[in-house]
């Protein structure tokens, strides 16, 4: 893996950038888990974890499902950076694990215009395929990340 060129906690701070003010509205908004077993797993997160308050009228509860804020954690094993051949499995194809991240926007349109002029690979636009007004875009690592709006959300799925 080449020698140790770990970061310094200096460095790091300097590699942070200050968010560009297009950027005012984004929220961390979801991890994904891929499930074997919807029949244990909704149990386990609606009794083991028991989350609170979620609406039970269709429309209000998929609004507040993609409106939470979260964390996402970004792991660094120390002599990576120099490996050229990283062994990463970003999880959305054979064998599938681990799919995407999820970053909600005022405007998903906008948001991927801005995106384009930094040159982002994209995975979708918008537009594209049977889901519209969501995108999905890679990060460095190859990992997907869907970009999406609330409120483009709720008006996807039938009112039933």
């Amino acid at each position: 893996m080449g020698e140790h060129t770990g970061l310094t906690n200096c460095e790091a701070r300097e590699l942070c950038k200050k968010p560009d003010s297009a950027t005012n509205g984004y929220i961390m908004q979801q991890t994904m888990y891929r499930i074997k077993d919807p029949r244990k797993s909704l149990p386990f997160y609606t009794e083991v974890l028991d989350p609170k308050d979620i609406p039970t009228d269709k429309r209000e509860s998929i609004e507040w499902t993609f409106s939470r804020k979260a964390t996402l954690e970004l792991t660094h094993n120390w002599g990576t950076e120099t490996d050229p051949d990283p062994k990463y499995h970003n999880g959305n194809s054979e064998p599938r694990g681990f799919g995407h991240i999820g970053i909600t926007v005022p405007d998903v349109e906008k948001a991927c215009e801005r995106f384009e002029r930094l040159n982002v690979e994209f995975v979708k636009k918008p537009n594209d395929g049977k889901m519209k007004g969501i995108a999905f875009i890679k990060d460095p690592d190859g990992y997907w990340i869907e970009i999406l709006n609330p409120v483009n959300i709720a008006n996807l799925v039938p009112n039933q």
